[in-house]
């Protein structure tokens, strides 16, 4: 009998044993498929942030595509450029002339002797080209002038980019006509390379000056800057953009020849 109860407590154990390893078996594979539900809500999760990231980018690169294109630049790709390229017949289209910078000089005399001169034209000029002028010193002393080595003469700038188009812009289509008794530029005024140089007499001509803010009328040098191989393109070039060139007539002429015929006569002699 003894035996007999050894032999079935034996089985028992053997089957609790059994049904805890049947259960730690079923939890296990529970569990791992717990674990193996785990990683496919991270990938979800995942791909989600990834579509949403791809998403900003396509709209950021959206909204750069319809970044409003300068206005004088849009025209100078648009009707300057084949115009050009049908008159001159340019194999390359980096052959076509453009404009690469714009030099703004404007001396201020008084400046050695009253700094508030050079603070209002430093201030004048950023107002009309929307960027800080750097101040020109005087490389040597002259005595007549009453000049010192060093002293303040003036401010420069140059310009570039959508800047640089936004001033001329502005130049060609509001300051030009505002300018007294205006009748054109001079057509002569290049340097023989494509490049034009341009003076206006007062400052006051851009829209962004008031006059009343205005202590002394002064003038402005601005040096248009091509790519131009010749006069003959830079002319064009400028023309197409806009630029009011004053008709003068028998065809080209030296700007020599241009200034003489331009004088002014009194009882018959030149003054």
């Amino acid at each position: 009998m003894a035996a007999m109860a050894c032999t079935s407590a034996a089985a028992g154990a053997s089957a609790l044993v059994a049904s805890t390893s049947a259960c730690s078996s079923s939890a296990s594979s529970v569990m791992g498929t717990r674990v193996a539900m785990a990683p496919l809500r991270v990938s979800r999760v995942a791909c989600r942030g990834l579509v949403a990231v791809s998403a900003s980018a396509a709209a950021v690169e959206k909204q750069a595509e319809e970044k409003t294109v300068q206005r004088l630049l849009g025209i100078y790709q648009e009707k300057v450029v084949p115009a050009l390229q049908e008159e001159f017949k340019y194999e390359n289209k980096f052959e076509i002339p453009a404009v690469k910078k714009i030099i703004v000089n404007c001396g201020v005399g008084e400046a050695s002797q009253n700094a508030k001169a050079l603070e209002g034209t430093i201030r004048d000029i950023a107002l009309v080209t929307g960027q800080k002028a750097v101040v020109t010193r005087s490389r040597k002393a002259i005595a007549g002038f009453k000049l010192r080595e060093g002293v303040p003469v003036g401010v420069t700038l140059t310009l570039r980019g959508e800047v640089m188009y936004a001033f001329l812009d502005r130049l060609l289509n509001l300051a030009l006509p505002r300018t007294r008794d205006f009748q054109g530029v001079n057509p002569y005024s290049f340097d023989g390379k494509g490049n034009y140089t341009l003076g206006l007499p007062e400052i006051s001509v851009f829209p962004e000056i008031k006059f009343e803010n205005i202590d002394k009328v002064r003038g402005l040098d601005v040096c248009i800057v091509t790519t131009a191989k010749n006069d003959a393109e830079g002319h064009k070039l400028l023309s197409l953009m806009g630029m009011p060139f004053k008709e003068m007539g028998g065809g080209r002429m030296s700007a020599s020849a241009a200034k003489k015929a331009t004088r002014v006569t009194f009882r018959g002699r030149r003054r």
